[in-house]
């Protein structure tokens, strides 16, 4: 596995409306690397936002979707990606990517 830094493991925020309701119970989305591990994902929420802690969390390995090629009846799959839940402790701090949504 390659050296993954904390600011390598957190790809983007995923915001849908099933996301933002979670929002209500301190569980966070992200698209994360998708070699990374879940205490590396922990590390890298609390090093990246100041006065989090993570109680917990759960990751999803998503497979490619198939994709047809233009014009032709050939099939190509999208990139694999990993997305990663995070639930906060009680007494943590909100984070602000999410405040003005």
């Amino acid at each position: 596995m390659a050296n993954i830094q904390y600011y390598d493991v957190i790809l983007k925020p995923v915001v849908t409306e099933k996301t933002m309701a979670l929002m209500a119970d301190k569980k966070y989305t992200f698209l994360v690397h998708t070699e990374a591990n879940k205490t590396q994902i922990k590390e890298a929420v609390e090093k990246m936002f100041p006065g989090t802690k993570v109680a917990g969390v759960n990751t999803i390995n998503m497979d490619g979707k198939n994709r047809r090629v233009r014009g032709t009846m050939t099939f190509g799959k999208t990139a694999k990606t990993k997305k990663a839940i995070v639930q906060l402790t009680e007494e943590s701090a909100e984070i602000e990517i999410f405040q003005g949504l």
